[in-house]
């Protein structure tokens, strides 16, 4: 037995000196790990698209009016956009960026609160070339606090302020 101490010692020694290199590997892949599940964070947080929140237009409002578009998707897709003239029901579907809108057509006559007045023809003109631009719209990203749709044009939404 005595004579087997000094082998037993040595593979114990072999292996707490190996067992200390693999603790040391670990903790520096552990550590490399960590380093890059931080650098890439931000880029694989997917963004979370703002649904039931009030979103107005980040655009120009056409004076003297001071009405711009608005829109609202609910949980379940289904929106309201609120143009400068008039109010159109849409469907909303989004799967990862990637967004579609399939909007109602433009009503024929303008809402009851509404008089030809306040709803010239190039406001008019306004709605129906911003709804056309959102049924054409593929992508979509948050962007400090701003819901930037992207297809052949970028339209902007900001969270409503009131």
């Amino acid at each position: 037995m005595n004579a087997q101490c000094p082998a037993v010692r040595r593979r114990l020694a072999r292996i707490m000196h190996n067992s200390g290199k693999f603790a040391i590997g670990a903790a520096c892949g552990v550590f490399a790990v960590l380093l890059l599940a931080a650098d890439l964070a931000p880029a694989m947080a997917a963004d979370v698209f703002p649904f039931d929140q009030a979103l107005v237009y980040d655009g120009a409002p056409m004076r003297p009016v001071k009405r711009v578009p608005a829109i609202n998707v609910g949980a379940d897709g289904r929106a309201t956009i609120g143009l400068w003239c008039y109010t159109v029901p849409a469907l909303v579907q989004t799967d990862g960026s990637t967004i579609h809108i399939q909007t109602a057509p433009l009503p024929t006559s303008l809402p009851l609160y509404m008089s030809d007045g306040q709803c010239s023809d190039a406001r008019k003109q306004a709605d129906a070339d911003l709804l056309a631009a959102l049924a054409q719209m593929t992508e979509w990203h948050t962007q400090g606090g701003t819901l930037v749709l992207a297809g052949p044009t970028t339209i902007k939404f900001r969270a409503a302020s009131n």
